[in-house]
């Protein structure tokens, strides 16, 4: 149970204030949609993406155990900030 709780906690962390959250706020904001058609098609969206990175998590962990994934992926998640930083100052944004 514990291990449950602190996947909830780092998962719900981990998509407050993202990309996915700020667009699913946009749609609900335009009033062309109900709010619970916007709240099943956004779930239904993140159990979908969510099932799939199970399943690949899944299976490519059994091959790539050699791999720092959790290196690769904070790395990842680095560039993708300085990205969006750069791209606030030079105003494309």
């Amino acid at each position: 149970m514990l291990k449950v709780i602190s996947i909830f906690i780092a998962v719900f962390i981990a998509e407050l204030g993202d990309k996915t959250q700020l667009a699913t706020v946009l749609f609900a904001s335009e009033g062309d949609h109900s709010p619970w058609t916007v709240f099943f098609a956004a779930a239904g969206a993140l159990v979908l993406s969510t099932a799939f990175a199970v399943l690949l998590g899944t299976y490519a962990g059994k091959f790539m155990d050699a791999l720092p994934l959790k290196l690769i992926a904070g790395s990842g998640f680095i560039l993708i900030g300085l990205w969006t930083v750069a791209e606030h100052f030079r105003g494309t944004a």
